[in-house]
């Protein structure tokens, strides 16, 4: 009986993909074990967005690799998805120890390779980076258990080519996945006590584009949302990531019309600079993104919002990032993923270089990242004394308390018996720190 133990890096889709890849596996008799301690593959799903992330993954799998040399690591060591994908066989220039590489169309092959690479007892590499059709409805849901809030794959890949953006490459063109499939998986989610799905794909308020039709005046992915919203057992519905050209009328109307749909949206807007906006190939101006959140926040009021920023974009002067920051704090986002730009290979901002210098771009990074603690912060000590819908997922990672969301996507850390968990109650909030609530049950 093999031990497998994947290692994620990055995004909710990756996430997903380390879940649907674990299922496989137990499907085939591996135990799929939470730690690497005593396992005898890890596999390191890994993100490609930054180079940070790709080095922490191979600094990851090094250590692995050494580990073994020295007679005490684990039999097998893999590099899975999106960086597998972007650096293919550059990845065992830098690891020739390596076993297996797989890209992202091909992850529901890894039993297989898995399977091949046991039964050899001579050293043997894998290499597989093949596209192929339909991946995007390969991997099945986690069945190891029920899950209170589930992450839902419903698209991949993306056609947008943003400057910055190394997606198209590792992830492919769009794809959508048939809504009776998506439906289905959700339907045994529900039925396994699952409250809340979290739609996911690389543009997922693009869903359908090219494969589906717009009908009654809804698109395919308000339909889709409507249609899960139907769905007995799911009460909350939330989706990332989003692009902020797939906020159409009647996905803003959805906020008000669909009370399954949470009260949280993220709409990136990378920067508040038209310049810098028409440099990074995005095809939209601040104005809209001000448009879009007035729009959002009149169709649900009481919606928070959260970004993605990237700051140090190549040609991005301290009057760009004033725009930035202007807007960044106009807009009063809780929630953001803030970057420093670096460049990837294969994208088209590759050839503009890195001419930002480094403290220029520390400097504005900690700006927006102060901001954004400032009004997390406020926002939260705003909510002592209030009482909270809160959907319990289970106990908080640093034990003995619960753990739970509310709509807003605020945490909230609670005291109370496990058979809260799955239920959505009524919390107290009593206590308020910069990224989390305390309550007890109201």
């Amino acid at each position: 009986m093999h031990r497998v133990h994947i290692r994620t890096y990055g995004c909710q889709m990756n996430e997903r993909d380390s879940e649907g890849v674990a299922a496989l596996l137990r499907a085939k008799g591996y135990v799929v074990q939470d730690d690497e301690a005593g396992a005898d593959i890890v596999l390191v799903n890994t993100c490609s967005i930054r180079g940070l992330a790709e080095e922490k993954a191979i600094g990851k799998a090094d250590h692995l690799l050494r580990a073994r040399r020295e007679g005490r690591g684990p039999r097998l060591v893999g590099i899975l998805g999106c960086m597998a994908q972007n650096r293919g066989a550059e990845l065992l220039d830098r690891l020739p120890d390596l076993d297996l590489v797989v890209g992202t169309q091909r992850l529901r092959h890894i039993p297989d390779h898995l399977g091949r690479l046991l039964a050899d007892p001579a050293p043997a590499r894998r290499i597989d980076l093949a596209e192929e059709a339909g991946f995007e409805d390969a991997l099945p849901g986690r069945a190891d258990g029920r899950q209170v809030a589930a992450f839902v794959s419903i698209q991949q890949g993306c056609d947008m080519r943003c400057a910055y953006c190394v997606v198209p490459r590792t992830r492919g063109p769009e794809r959508s996945r048939p809504p009776e499939s998506i439906l289905a998986e959700i339907r045994a989610l529900a039925a396994a006590g699952t409250r809340e799905v979290t739609l996911l794909g690389q543009i997922v308020n693009q869903y359908g584009r090219g494969s589906q039709r717009a009908e009654g005046g809804l698109s395919p992915f308000v339909r889709l949302l409507r249609q899960v919203a139907a769905i007995p057992g799911i009460d909350r519905i939330r989706y990332t990531a989003c692009h902020p050209i797939g906020y159409r009328a009647d996905l803003v109307a959805a906020h008000a019309d669909i009370p399954e749909l949470c009260a949280h949206v993220h709409l990136p807007f990378q920067s508040g600079s038209d310049r810098i906006l028409r440099a990074m190939r995005r095809p939209y101006l601040a104005e809209r993104i001000r448009r879009l959140a007035a729009s959002l926040r009149a169709a649900r009021p009481g919606l928070t919002l959260s970004t993605d920023v990237i700051v140090g974009f190549p040609g991005e002067t301290d009057a760009d990032f004033a725009q930035t920051e202007s807007l960044f704090r106009e807009l009063g986002f809780e929630h953001g993923f803030l970057f420093k730009y670096s460049p990837r290979p294969g994208t088209p901002g590759h050839a503009l270089g890195d001419p930002v210098p480094a403290p220029d771009k520390e400097r504005r990074l900690a700006r927006l990242q102060e901001l954004l603690a400032l009004r997390s912060s406020t926002e939260n000590l705003r909510q002592i004394g209030t009482t909270q819908s809160v959907l319990v997922e289970g106990p908080d990672r640093r034990g003995g308390r619960l753990m739970g969301r509310t709509e807003n996507e605020r945490r909230v850390i609670l005291d109370g018996p496990s058979s809260l968990i799955g239920h959505i109650i009524p919390v107290h909030v009593t206590a308020a720190g910069q990224t989390y609530l305390e309550g007890k049950p109201a």
